[in-house]
């Protein structure tokens, strides 16, 4: 991929595309630009899972919903089968609108209030012409799917439903027209654990059944890690990390990445990096700091940090970090910092956290 360093690796295979994507806002006083994302690239396959986790702020769920033009980009690119989508007005973007669809974190708050539960799942296909019959038709069917077959179901209202009856009632209406592409933006954080676990488990049969490709937007790495292939890590609008979950999860290069494992709670005592605990709060998007943004809370920062951005770069197979002093061997016991490429082999390396 372009500026990233990892864009365009398998670009043309890759149903959804996105290269050096920026989002930006008019700031709260004038002349001020809140910088939301900036420069993200990534590619996903057909059939695969995309994750993409990072803090509150980070810029993950505005990135999922550029994707799907419910944000105009500020700049970059955005390819669907190959098709340039960033630039489209709505009239050139709506034969696209069925095969792209996006399940929201507040299942009760995107539904409509005043419809009953038959007529949300097929809002998509009311709005294509699609005759009464067929659409009633699709209801029961993919309300079956979802497991809300009964028919007493049909006939609720959303405030008549739990959280988890509405989230699949969510996935329903979105699965009804025929969706290629999926993006989820934290559909289970609002959740009970074990609600959540039933949904995860829904949306990955889904995705099997009906050939889903889909990106899936969290702050929870347990439930990324549980429904990914592909793990994109995003810090104040930039990618940290990008690489294969397992790689990601198992071998963290990137300090960030690093750290947000560190919060995770585990079982296995073995498990955890250990690394310095992150201080300070993240920064304003008003006003990233420069050179690496996540220099401000990083335990490896050093004065070329501040002056020089890093760029993307492969650490592993599959694996690319952007990072001035990325960690590696993580998963093999000793600790090391991989020299950059301002760096000889010879040369001193920046001190690294070591695992216990």
């Amino acid at each position: 991929m372009a500026g990233s360093g990892i864009a365009h690796l398998r670009g043309d295979k890759a149903l959804l595309s996105v290269e050096d994507l920026v989002v930006e806002y008019p700031g709260g006083r004038r002349g001020t630009v809140v910088r939301a994302v900036s420069g993200v690239s990534f590619d996903v396959l057909p059939g695969e899972t995309l994750g993409i986790v990072g803090e509150s702020g980070c810029g993950k769920s505005t990135t999922g919903r550029a994707v799907l033009r419910l944000e105009r980009p500020t700049a970059g690119r955005i390819s669907f089968d190959g098709q340039r989508i960033e630039a489209s007005g709505e009239r050139e973007l709506r034969p696209l609108r069925r095969q792209l669809q996006m399940i929201f974190q507040d299942p009760v708050a995107s539904l409509n209030p005043r419809r009953r539960v038959r007529e949300l799942v097929v809002e998509g296909l009311s709005v294509t012409g699609t005759p009464a019959a067929e659409r009633a038709a699709a209801a029961a069917a993919v309300l079956d799917q979802v497991g809300l077959g009964e028919e007493r179901f049909r006939e609720l209202l959303p405030r008549q439903l739990s959280g988890g009856q509405a989230q699949r009632v969510a996935i329903a209406r979105a699965l009804a027209v025929g969706p290629r592409l999926l993006v989820c933006d934290e559909p289970v954080s609002a959740l009970d654990v074990s609600v959540q676990a039933q949904l995860l488990n829904l949306i990955e049969e889904l995705k099997s059944t009906h050939d889903l490709t889909v990106v899936f937007v969290a702050h929870d790495l347990g439930v990324v890690r549980a429904v990914s292939d592909n793990v994109l890590v995003m810090y104040l609008g930039k990618v940290c990390e990008f690489g294969d979950a397992a790689h990601v999860y198992d071998r963290p290069a990137h300090p960030y990445t690093r750290a947000l494992l560190d919060s995770v709670p585990l079982t296995d005592p073995d498990r955890g990096f250990a690394g310095p605990a992150l201080t300070g709060d993240i920064p304003s998007p008003l006003a990233p700091p420069s050179g690496c943004r996540f220099r401000t809370r990083c335990p490896l920062v050093d004065e070329r940090c501040a002056r020089e951005e890093p760029r993307m770069r492969q650490v592993a197979e599959g694996q690319y970090v952007a990072c001035h002093h990325p960690v590696v061997g993580a998963g093999e016991g000793a600790v090391e910092t991989a020299p950059s490429p301002a760096q000889g082999p010879d040369q001193p390396r920046s001190p690294s956290p070591s695992r216990t």
